[in-house]
């Protein structure tokens, strides 16, 4: 049976955001367990929601559903939502849990002002768009944890500003250690950078 990783949905979602995750977890393709991981979307309610880019998404399952027993991964992507009020605070409490069970969760742009606001990212390394962003938010006592990198990986909680939607999918390989180090190496330069002796390493894994 394949792990699953949870990706939460709303409207207004930042489509580009969690697109290298989800699709290279999915498709298996390099791992060093073949087979690929099982992802299931995870909305407020079983309504269908719609994207920043307009895509409709039906949610899999509803989030008083998740349990983090039954996850390897929460993700979290940006929305304008998360900066419009407390609709999707249901989401960060959900991450405490995840956290708190030693479940890892990953969150980008957004979403990350969302774990702000929940005290989540206080005694942890974390990035976002920006310290100030997150020093705007309700609740934030982090400034000390935060970190000027394009993501950061501490413990289980994963963080990433919206213009490293790679980086953040490096660090969620990292881990889960999906990849064995050289080959994700070589898979950020390729997707990074366009690194052509990357794509070498690559075609032998």
């Amino acid at each position: 049976m394949k792990p699953t990783v949870h990706h939460a949905v709303y409207d207004t979602l930042a489509d580009w955001e969690t697109g290298h995750a989800t699709a290279h977890l999915r498709s298996g393709v390099y791992q060093r367990e073949p087979g690929g991981y099982e992802i299931v979307t995870v909305g407020l309610t079983a309504d269908p929601v719609v994207t920043m880019g307009g895509a409709t998404i039906v949610p899999d399952l509803t989030l008083d559903r998740l349990s983090p027993e039954d996850s390897a991964l929460l993700i979290l992507p940006g929305a304008a939502l998360w900066d419009a009020g407390d609709l999707l605070a249901p989401f960060a409490r959900k991450a405490g849990e995840f956290l708190a069970a030693g479940v890892p969760v990953a969150a980008i742009c957004g979403a990350t002002a969302g774990l702000a606001r929940e005290g989540l990212l206080d005694e942890r390394d974390h990035t976002s768009g920006a310290v100030q962003y997150l020093e705007a938010q309700q609740g934030y006592a982090g400034a000390k944890r935060y970190l000027d990198h394009d993501a950061v990986l501490d413990g289980d909680l994963i963080t990433a500003g919206p213009t490293e939607p790679v980086a953040f999918a490096r660090e969620i390989f990292r881990r889960l250690d999906a990849y064995r180090p050289d080959i994700l190496d070589a898979w950020f330069r390729l997707f990074s950078r366009s690194d052509p002796s990357a794509y070498e390493v690559l075609m032998t894994a």
